[in-house]
């Protein structure tokens, strides 16, 4: 695959090939996720494109100006090794510059890879799924306050900001 490497913003269509890619090789990522982030950072998803074919993709969200994650970061197999994914997450990092603290969700695999990058491992994270008695095809219905799974419109909803505020 010749031509010159070039690296924009995601269209919808390829956020959805990013986050089926990402589906094949193992990842979990959550149902929803894609409209939050995009929520919050519409240009935080870059893709890496040879030709005009989606060959990576990246996620370099800003949350505010100290704060930016990024994670989705994945290079199609047939291309690997060609030196795209430094360059998709060079562009990534860029974005981020204006960010004092920068995070990152990355695969075991790649934990060199991010130190090498200045990325100190910090902890792990573990996902687990299932299934639950809310009512699935509205989304989230349900909601950890203090240490126990209760119906989200239960749950006073300070409690459920503090415990995003601890992370975000």
């Amino acid at each position: 695959m010749g031509g010159p490497l070039q690296i924009g913003i995601m269209t919808r269509a390829e956020l959805d090939e990013a986050l089926a890619l990402a589906a094949e090789e193992g990842w979990n990522p959550g149902l929803h996720d894609a409209e939050a982030f995009l929520a919050a950072d519409p240009e935080g998803f870059l893709v890496a494109r040879v030709n005009g074919r989606a060959v990576g993709f990246i996620s370099a969200v800003r949350y505010s100006g100290d704060f930016g994650f990024v994670g989705m970061f994945i290079v199609k197999k047939d291309v690997r090794g060609k030196g795209y994914g430094s360059k998709l997450f060079d562009a990534a990092m860029a974005r981020l510059f204006v960010c004092r603290r920068v995070g990152l969700d990355g695969v075991v695999a790649q934990q060199a890879y991010y130190s090498r990058r200045g990325f100190t491992y910090c902890h792990a994270n573990y996902r687990y799924e299932g299934q639950g008695p809310g009512d699935s095809q509205n989304g989230i219905s349900a909601a950890l306050c203090g240490d126990r799974v209760v119906p989200l419109e239960s749950c006073e909803w300070r409690a459920v900001e503090a415990l995003d505020r601890r992370h975000f």
